[in-house]
């Protein structure tokens, strides 16, 4: 069980109590990559790597780091496309300090000069260890593929070495003292202690008068609208490597669709896990993969279901083949009673032990009430789980898995794709 608050000027709070010797704070600012206009490509990323350089009470990144670790605990950050996370945790004894620290980070950076211009060159060196690795940068190009690469989604989250030398210390200010405020953000709390103290915290630590929120300021900018289609069906770029890597993909659902939940035991049939239909026939069967899988992404008002696979390049066709096969599998047949009972029990089961633990506690509260337009029980969700039949599993297939929907984004030392593209078909 969880409880809710909304501090006036404030961010929104919501907290478990569980009995748990850590305690795990987390602070969602409702700011991404997908909300940044074109010169700002790569503000948010930049900001997120900005603020552990130093704050009002914590002046450089040492004194950043002993104000956790000198204390046993975490703590991290990260951006993604329509918010950015801090979190820590720390044994409970501490927990003054995990609102403390979370607070100096995102109300009371220092953003000096200095710190900006050294920090460019590490987030520079960090885009090209992206790129540097084609099992990881595939899934940049899908997204450029996918959604355009003139649009926020279909962008690095990053940016590229150029828009980050751009980035100035006037432009990264403004994006702080707009997207920071206090209450653009939600604090979530999992540990043994009680939803007033955890409220009396926060409120204690984000709105002593320093915050970015104070005065009138305009309101954060929104983002268009997704395609309804990939933008284009095929990306392809050559290079030298060992494996051909692959990521095919189609649009799927957006993030609060009352079909998510079918969505999730689709995908567990389709590629999560050693029991599901990629690994065994993929992998097991045909030999053509040592790493293929699954998974989906979902945004605001958009989402996708992509598959993944490094094979030889002598095999990307035939592995392209068999992939498309198990779509096909997917849309034609109904999955059977035993298949999705399993996949049922894979995916609850990895969640009620994914939710023992104060963090993905703190996690699982702090993306629903951020991001989502109610927050679930782990009961709730479990019920959700338990109601979705195998007709609406085809059913949602049919719907999704359709050939004017495909995209692929391959990364291959071969110049035989023109066979990909010709194969690049459901029917």
């Amino acid at each position: 069980m969880f409880e809710r608050s909304t501090l006036a000027g404030g961010p929104r709070v919501i907290s478990a109590q569980l009995p748990s010797r850590s305690l795990s704070v987390a602070y969602y600012v409702l700011a991404g990559s997908r909300h940044e206009a074109d010169a700002e490509w790569g503000v948010a990323h930049f900001m997120e790597h900005l603020t552990f350089k130093g704050t009002a009470a914590l002046p450089d990144s040492r004194a950043v780091a002993d104000a956790v670790e000198a204390h046993g605990g975490t703590c991290n950050a990260a951006t993604d496309r329509e918010s950015t996370v801090y979190w820590v945790r720390l044994p409970l004894r501490e927990a003054e300090r995990a609102f403390d620290v979370l607070a100096e980070l995102t109300v009371r950076p220092l953003l000096r000069a200095r710190d900006i211009e050294r920090e460019r060159g590490i987030i520079v060196e960090e885009i090209r260890s992206y790129r540097d690795d084609p099992a990881q940068y595939v899934f940049n190009l899908f997204d450029e593929a996918f959604y355009g690469g003139a649009t926020s989604l279909g962008r690095e989250i990053a940016g590229s070495e150029d828009s980050v030398r751009a980035l100035d210390e006037p432009l990264l200010r403004d994006f702080w003292s707009r997207a920071y405020r206090p209450e653009r953000g939600v604090v979530a709390v999992a540990g043994d202690i009680d939803h007033a103290t955890a409220r009396d915290l926060v409120a204690r630590a984000f709105l002593d008068g320093s915050a970015a929120g104070n005065g009138e300021q305009p309101p954060f900018p929104t983002y268009e609208p997704a395609p309804a289609l990939p933008a284009s069906r095929l990306r392809v770029e050559r290079r030298s490597c060992a494996q051909a890597h692959i990521c095919l993909g189609l649009p799927a659902l957006p993030r609060d669709h009352p079909d998510q939940w079918a969505l999730e035991l689709l995908n567990a049939v389709l590629g999560e896990g050693s029991a599901s239909r990629l690994f065994l026939n993929v992998r097991e069967a045909a030999g053509l993969a040592y790493d293929v899988h699954s998974f989906q992404s979902d945004l605001a008002d958009c989402g996708s279901l992509q598959v993944y696979a490094g094979v030889d390049p002598a095999d990307q066709a035939a592995a392209l083949e068999a992939i498309l096969v198990e779509l096909r599998r997917l849309r034609d047949e109904s999955i059977p009673p035993d298949e999705l009972a399993r996949a049922r029990a894979y995916v609850s089961g990895r969640l009620e032990l994914r939710l023992e633990e104060s963090r993905h506690v703190c996690a699982w509260l702090g993306i629903q009430e951020a991001l989502h337009d109610r927050v679930l029980t782990l009961d709730q969700a479990l019920s959700e789980l338990a109601a979705v039949t195998s007709d609406q599993l085809q059913s949602l297939a049919q719907r999704l898995i359709r050939d004017e929907a495909l995209c692929m984004a391959v990364i291959t030392p071969s110049r035989a794709t023109a066979r990909l593209e010709r194969a690049l078909r459901l029917t």
